[in-house]
């Protein structure tokens, strides 16, 4: 509005002085041809009446006949004279020497007379660029008083429209860590504060699960932490009440068991710990049959088939993808009957697929998400865990993710067929 306010009173400033210089200039044109007048018909008084500055008549000899009443008495005012082929001359003149300090607007009109030409000379002064004060305090009253309305119905509306944003933020401030079921109010009306409102619990929505799920892994992780260390103290305390009578041996065999577990399941957790933190890996060419072909090698419990289509490659981590291979593979083994089997193949999407399905009792449709999350064990016949840590299946979900592909169980004929998508390296 200050902006808006001072291009109008510029306009306006600019407008009214225009015309005020012009009603000057007749002015003193209109006084000038009305002594003209006076002098041709024989009737110039000696002292012109007027309103203006100042009046002169000189006659063809210079000598001044005829003057207003605050020049009477003084000399010619100026040696200007209109051009040879003109009658007058209008021009702007600062030294006058009767008028110091001040320009004024100066006609000078040429008067025919038998004895020689006479002169009318004519002044008043210019319009200042504010034309007159009352002008100048009228604007800036207007515009004070517009400013002022502009920031009282602007700050009235704002403060309305933010009074939702205040409560929402109240709200939010009431939401602690402790108490995440609180949701914030969505208003009716105000389509972006509502936007607003349903974005922000969405959010809490999320923040309540990942909350939930870390306290529940957080539950299950020193549940799965303190069993073996629970099962080693008790051997521990039970042999050292008859220590003639333990089996040393025995028990050193069975706390370097519990050692075991309590091992991977911290290195799992650690793992688990830098794949939330996103840490920086490896974006080399890795070729899957030759991954798959390099990590079976090993003996296992269980008869391991392949079929492996070459030249299936993939950006990524090859240690991270070994892992991820590793853990599908320890998973099937301890619930395969007898066979597991490991495909390498191209999909006509453009993905390199990798499947690992084992000839187990299957999991439920309604259970296979499930198997993803950490420490999750499920009943019935796949609960024959006897090395697993509960988070092999989530590290290599996390690690499938972090490859940009997917990691999902889906219909088999029997058993549980693991299926890993990443998209196909180009050349």
């Amino acid at each position: 509005m200050v902006l808006l306010s001072i291009v109008v009173n510029a306009f306006v400033l600019w407008a009214v002085h225009s015309t005020a210089d012009d009603y000057r200039k007749t002015a003193v044109t209109t006084s000038a041809l009305r002594v003209v007048h006076l002098v041709k018909r024989g009737a110039l008084p000696t002292v012109i009446p007027s309103d203006l500055d100042g009046i002169q008549v000189v006659d063809s000899r210079g000598q001044v006949v005829a003057s207003t009443d605050n020049l009477v008495g003084l000399p010619r005012m100026s040696t200007v004279v209109p051009d040879e082929f003109n009658a007058s001359r209008m021009e702007v003149v600062c030294d006058l020497p009767h008028f110091r300090g001040q320009c004024e607007y100066m006609t000078v009109v040429r008067v025919y007379e038998h004895g020689g030409d006479w002169l009318v000379y004519v002044v008043d002064s210019t319009v200042p660029w504010y034309v007159h004060p009352a002008v100048l305090t009228f604007l800036i009253g207007i515009s004070v008083a517009m400013v002022a309305l502009a920031w009282f119905g602007v700050s009235r509306v704002v403060a309305r429209t933010l009074a939702p944003v205040q409560e929402l933020r109240d709200k939010l401030a009431e939401i602690t860590s402790s108490d995440l079921g609180k949701r914030l109010p969505v208003p009716s009306q105000a389509e972006e504060i509502r936007s607003l409102a349903e974005t922000a619990n969405q959010t809490l929505d999320r923040l309540e699960a990942a909350v939930e799920q870390q306290r529940r892994f957080a539950s299950d992780a020193s549940h799965d932490l303190r069993s073996p260390i629970t099962a080693m103290r008790a051997q521990v305390e039970e042999a050292m009440l008859h220590p003639q009578d333990a089996e040393w041996e025995e028990i050193g065999r069975a706390l370097l068991s519990s050692l075991d577990r309590l091992q991977a399941i911290v290195t799992d957790l650690l793992t688990l710990a830098k794949l939330d933190a996103g840490s920086p890996m490896a974006r080399d060419p890795v070729d899957l049959a030759e991954l798959v072909a390099a990590e079976t090698t090993r003996p296992r419990a269980k008869k391991l088939t392949t079929t492996l289509q070459p030249g299936v490659v993939v950006t990524g981590d090859r240690l991270q993808l070994a892992r991820l291979l590793t853990n599908l593979l320890d998973n099937a083994e301890r619930h395969a009957e007898s066979t597991i089997t490991v495909t390498v193949r191209r999909d006509d999407d453009g993905h390199a697929v990798l499947e690992v399905l084992d000839d187990g009792g299957g999991i439920a449709p309604d259970q296979r998400e499930l198997v993803f999350q950490r420490f999750t064990r499920l009943d019935a016949s796949r609960n024959r865990d006897a090395g697993g840590t509960g988070l092999g299946l989530s590290i290599a979900r996390d690690i499938a993710q972090a490859h940009h592909g997917t990691l999902t169980l889906e219909d088999s004929d029997s058993g549980a067929r693991f299926v890993l998508r990443l998209p196909i390296r180009e050349i």
